[in-house]
């Protein structure tokens, strides 16, 4: 729809897709104040307040993480009442874009619950049009103050497409969508194994750059309202950590 359509044609079409994600109640008001608005309960879950800033919302992932990863899970936020105070709306302090793969789903990594992550997942985290859309609703309309591009070890939509650019074949249908998508992150200095897994690395780093570019999410970054961060999921250990943003990828051709 396009931006005169939506002033003109149907006012309520906007409205009625934030109704569906946040809450008609909620997010009507929201409209009107120009800020979230919260179920009375809504800002604080098991593990305590709910995270406002950058900084807060990634100790509270990371701090879910050891959980995970120490078999200490709480698996919070999933009690009847919880539960109900979400049906008015919802206040996630953190969006996640994860790839497809069944073992790294973010909830159970991160050991938060019900209304906690706004999750967006691809194979390979590859952005395209309703990914980014995804994110940016995340960031604008609810406020969310952190998004974390996990990628993760043995990311077979990375390998595959490491393997089609290795062979000059292509995959079948719209797969090869992602790995067109993927390609720039491969480091064609390196082989075998070594060529995936630094891929795996350099495609998250390159999302993440990619994601602080969007005008709306930079100006959020330069206020400080916003962090974009680049992670990595081990299958092998079950930690979490930071990467560094992927240089150019002229500098890897």
């Amino acid at each position: 729809m396009t931006v005169d359509a939506e002033r003109q044609g149907n006012p309520g079409r906007r409205r009625f897709v934030r109704a569906g994600l946040t809450g008609a109640v909620a997010v009507t008001a929201g409209l009107v104040s120009a800020t979230p608005v919260l179920p009375p309960d809504a800002s604080v879950g098991l593990n305590g307040p709910r995270p406002h800033t950058p900084a807060s919302a990634l100790r509270a992932l990371a701090t879910g993480n050891r959980r995970w990863r120490t078999l200490h899970e709480r698996h919070p936020d999933e009690t009847r009442a919880v539960r109900q105070t979400l049906v008015a709306g919802q206040h996630p302090f953190a969006v996640i874009l994860g790839c497809v793969d069944s073992r790294v789903p973010p909830e159970l990594v991160f050991d938060q619950g019900l209304g906690d992550l706004l999750t967006v997942r691809s194979a390979g985290e590859v952005l395209d049009e309703a990914v980014l859309a995804s994110i940016v609703y995340g960031v604008e309309e609810l406020r969310i103050p952190l998004v974390v591009i996990l990628g993760h070890q043995s990311c077979g939509a990375v390998a595959a497409a490491v393997h089609a650019d290795e062979t000059g074949g292509r995959l079948a249908g719209h797969m090869q969508y992602l790995a067109d998508q993927i390609r720039p992150a491969i480091d064609h200095s390196l082989t075998g194994a070594a060529r995936v897994d630094a891929a795996i690395s350099a495609n998250v780093g390159l999302v993440r750059t990619r994601l602080a570019a969007e005008p709306v999410l930079t100006a959020r970054i330069e206020a400080r309202e916003l962090a974009v961060v680049a992670a990595r999921y081990e299958l092998t250990s079950q930690r979490v950590h930071q990467i560094a943003a992927a240089p150019p990828a002229t500098a890897r051709s």
